[in-house]
């Protein structure tokens, strides 16, 4: 990786960083920290920065790796969604709004139920929109492995929707 600067390149990844810490740690304060503690230890490897084929992709998986040792050391193991993100519809009180209001709790409480690969997978691809590729490289599995997992996940999803 050439030219590669800490304020150019890690650094806009911070708030990216801490929205998966939230999501995995349900704390904000442990978030911080993680965050902190991740950005510290890319730091302390810059001298490995150019070995390293996607900084980014190094960057969230020491983060997703600490907020989980975080997160199972407070002694939880899944994350509730609708905790960490809000509701994005507002209360008009229209019949409309209370049942998109419902299928968004269905959904959170879906993928609360799914496993923590699947649920990471998931969160990652529809919700920060990365690729198969970087998914794989951030998690340590083939590309193939996160399509199938994505797609275990998604199904387990849309048959509770319809059930």
């Amino acid at each position: 990786m050439d030219n590669v600067s800490f304020q150019t390149t890690v650094l806009p990844l911070s708030d990216r960083l801490f929205r998966l810490a939230l999501r995995v740690t349900m704390n904000r304060a442990e978030a911080e920290d993680v965050v902190q503690d991740t950005l510290l230890r890319v730091w302390e490897r810059r001298s490995e920065w150019r070995q390293i084929d996607n900084l980014e992709a190094f960057a969230i998986a020491t983060c997703r790796n600490r907020a989980l040792d975080v997160a199972k050391r407070a002694g939880r193991n899944t994350v509730p969604l609708d905790k960490v993100e809000g509701s994005h519809l507002s209360a008009s009180g229209t019949q409309r709004a209370l049942e998109a209001r419902e299928q968004l709790s269905l959904v959170r409480r879906l993928m609360d139920s799914l496993p923590e690969l699947q649920r990471t997978i998931m969160l990652l691809r529809d919700i920060e929109g990365q690729s198969y590729g970087e998914i794989a490289k951030e998690l340590g599995i083939s590309e193939t492995q996160v399509k199938v997992y994505l797609h275990r996940a998604r199904t387990k999803v849309r048959e509770g929707i319809k059930n």
